[in-house]
């Protein structure tokens, strides 16, 4: 399955698509295996953040002068947030970039594959919780909904996935949608 993953994310060709009046920002989209089944990280964002309060996210962040590549800033904040050491992580590709006017970033995603089990430490005025959800449960297509999305008075038609309590929408639902699309039979490279 790696291998697999490897090939098709290698064999990609990211669409650049940085809006130079956007902050630059990253992250990192993970996966792991566990009983012979792909996993997909997640992360809730805290209420004491500034941006996207408590929202469903991939860890990441933005793009700091010391950092030499938006995959270093990936790296960075993914063990800021979920202490996930870069060293522990294999990336495997990157998708589109993908701009979100609403909040004013260019996010460029990784994937990665890390270890499993891994000893996590959570930063609590970045992070609520940590979730995963099996790969095979999102590739079914019974956790893609059509519907209304947001918070508070912020709602907008969009799709979303729904995997038990976990509301996965916007920019995080886009960047799982390109990564589950390239993984699909008609893409010739179901995993």
């Amino acid at each position: 399955m790696k291998q697999n993953l490897k090939e098709v994310l290698g064999n990609y060709q990211k669409r650049k698509n940085i809006d130079a009046g956007l902050t630059p920002s990253a992250v990192l989209l993970p996966i792991y295996y566990k009983e012979e089944q792909i996993y997909i990280l997640f992360t809730q964002r805290s209420n004491l953040v500034l941006h996207h309060k408590g929202q469903i996210c991939f860890p990441g962040g933005n793009y700091e002068h010391s950092d030499t590549s938006l995959l270093q800033t990936a790296l960075r904040e993914t063990e800021e947030e979920i202490g996930l050491k870069a060293e522990d992580v294999e990336i495997l590709g990157e998708l589109d970039d993908i701009n979100t006017t609403s909040s004013g970033y260019a996010i460029s995603p990784f994937i990665a594959l890390i270890p499993h089990p891994y000893q996590f430490k959570i930063n609590p005025q970045e992070i609520t919780r940590m979730f995963s959800v099996p790969l095979s449960k999102l590739m079914d297509n019974t956790t893609l909904k059509y519907g209304y999305t947001g918070h508070e008075d912020q709602q907008h038609a969009s799709f979303y996935y729904e995997y038990g309590e976990h509301i996965i929408w916007g920019v995080t639902a886009r960047i799982l949608c390109q990564f589950l699309g390239l993984l699909k039979p008609e893409s010739g490279a179901y995993i």
